[in-house]
């Protein structure tokens, strides 16, 4: 049996290579990964979320991103999360957020197990990350992945629509509520 291995793909390769596609494309630190579209549900709460923390964070030298701008995970991944803040200088040129402090990534139909393991353990593998932010979109909802203060390991907190989500690495909070303003859910099936 003959087997071709192929060298993996080095950043600056996907990046070329992604210039000239259709479509997001993430790097798992060997391929690229498409990413599928997302609903208008999914893109609101995005948005909000950009826009209720760059609200609090005026005058801050920290700033909220994303979903075009990507983080460097462990293995030379390339995650492009729904919202990522940061409170280092940026270049305006640059491709890949320098010291991501917190992500936030909204769950789609098929994201929840990549955003709830793989993710979950490549940001928690990048030091800099001190929070990872995972927001449902089917329904109100937070889990919200910290470090304690000398610990590597996230612990989680769910947190529900009536409570407040406090973002100490950056002096802010936010009502859960506030991420999903204008959202609409699904009526329930009565049987």
């Amino acid at each position: 049996m003959s087997a071709t291995l192929q060298k993996p793909w080095t950043i600056e390769q996907f990046f070329a290579w992604a210039e000239n596609q259709e479509g997001l494309y993430e790097f798992d630190g060997t391929r690229p990964v498409a990413m599928n579209g997302g609903s208008i549900r999914h893109g609101i709460i995005t948005t909000n979320i950009r826009a209720v923390i760059n609200a609090r964070l005026g005058g801050s030298l920290c700033s909220c991103h994303g979903p075009t701008v990507a983080v460097q995970t462990i293995g030379n991944s390339i995650r492009y999360p729904d919202a990522v803040v940061t409170c280092a200088k940026l270049s305006q040129s640059a491709r890949i957020i320098p010291d991501p402090v917190i992500v936030f990534e909204v769950l789609s139909s098929d994201s929840g197990g990549r955003d709830r393991i793989q993710k979950l353990r490549e940001y928690a593998a990048a030091p800099s990350i001190r929070r990872y932010v995972i927001v449902e979109s089917a329904g109100v909802g937070l889990t919200v992945m910290h470090r304690l203060a000398g610990d590597d390991a996230f612990t989680a907190v769910p947190l529900s629509a009536e409570e407040t989500l406090h973002l100490p690495e950056i002096g802010i909070e936010v009502p859960v509520g506030e991420f999903y303003l204008d959202v609409e859910f699904d009526e329930p099936s009565a049987d």
